[in-house]
């Protein structure tokens, strides 16, 4: 039973709404609903483009529009509802999608990703300046000058980040390096692979090299996103194509394979190729997502032969009010490279120029 927000004053703000599936982002104006209980108004400094936005803006998951969609986002504290705590106005902060209620089984296990309880997008915090309700896009609605969000989905970070590279934390940044540090926990020494050297998995070669591996190594199809790979910290790069590419992998694993394989890519047959790079007791970490209804074939007598696990990892299972200030103080110290996963910034106007240029794979990511 959540309350209705018709009858309460909004504030009039830009924003880019998706009125059509497959249709390019209208910027118009709607209506933001002030922060009720246990809500946060944030004015926006920054948001990217993730490739999620991009899908739900094609129709590929479904929900109802209009919407706004935009979930990875960086600005300043301007309004608070009652009961929130932590944060004071003017505050920076990273808006994050993963809204947690604090009190179902998952939350109570510090498992505020998993989060139990529903929340009715359809009836969030916009509507366009007639009444008509705007789908609040992932619980987070960033394509726009203000969010109200869930104290939840909100994280403190330290002055002095930029608000472009701080926003790429609230997605990016926690499933690619989240995934090392938390499913994972990649020991010091350990040997890695990591397929798939776009944003993710940049981040997730520049968590295994903080979190100590001795070995870490990007494939991809492309050559510059290779050399991206090398500049991340990755020690070694092969192209997916490589003729006998296990070989090459266990050669430069003393032999043995992978303790740790990601997959950050959505590609079937890049888990397929996953489980033969990693060694006895090895772990296939699934990040990337490939289309509902896309399967991969394991023989289970080889996972128990080989003590192998397969782990899955949705937005690193991060504690974004642990693992969030954590990132951003390393990014402040110079050892995560944020700034350099930005490829291109624009204004809110051209969002559909930026959304172009992400969906086209010419992009870490465009700001």
């Amino acid at each position: 039973g959540q309350m209705t927000r018709a009858n309460v004053e909004g504030t009039r703000i830009r924003a880019a709404v998706c009125r059509a599936f497959g249709a390019p982002l209208t910027l118009e104006e709607v209506v933001l609903a002030p922060p009720g209980p246990g809500e946060v108004q944030v004015r926006l400094a920054a948001v990217a483009i993730c490739h999620s936005d991009i899908l739900y803006a094609e129709g590929a998951w479904g929900g109802h529009l209009p919407a706004v969609y935009g979930h990875e986002a960086a600005g300043r504290v301007g309004e608070e509802g009652e009961g929130v705590a932590g944060v004071a106005i003017g505050d920076p902060v990273v808006v994050t999608m993963i809204r947690a209620c604090g009190a179902c089984h998952f939350c109570a296990a510090g498992r505020p990703t998993m989060c139990a309880t529903p929340y009715d997008r359809a009836n969030g915090t916009l509507t366009l300046p007639d009444g008509t309700v705007v789908e609040h896009g992932m619980g987070t609605a960033a394509f726009a000058e203000s969010v109200t969000v869930h104290h939840s989905q909100i994280a403190p970070i330290p002055e002095g980040v930029p608000m472009e590279a701080a926003a790429l934390l609230a997605c990016g940044v926690i499933t690619g390096a989240g995934a090392v540090l938390n499913p994972a926990r990649v020991e010091p020494g350990s040997q890695v692979v990591v397929i798939g050297a776009g944003g993710v998995g940049l981040d997730a070669i520049q968590a295994a090299r903080l979190a100590g591996a001795d070995c870490v190594i990007a494939i991809d199809l492309s050559d510059d996103k290779l050399a991206a790979a090398r500049a991340f910290g990755a020690t070694h790069s092969l192209r997916a194509d490589t003729p006998k590419l296990r070989r090459a992998v266990f050669d430069l694993t003393e032999g043995r394979g992978a303790d740790y394989v990601f997959v950050t890519v959505g590609s079937v047959s890049a888990y397929q190729g996953a489980f033969p790079l990693a060694c006895k007791g090895g772990a296939v970490v699934a990040v990337g997502m490939p289309p509902s209804g896309a399967t991969v074939a394991i023989e289970p007598v080889v996972l128990a032969a080989t003590s192998q696990r397969f782990l899955g990892s949705n937005l690193g299972n991060a504690v974004i009010a642990r693992d969030i200030p954590l990132l951003a103080g390393l990014a402040r110290e110079g050892r995560l490279k944020l700034a350099a996963l930005v490829t291109g910034r624009f204004p809110l106007d051209q969002v559909n120029a930026a959304i172009a240029g992400a969906r086209a794979g010419r992009a870490l990511r465009n700001v």
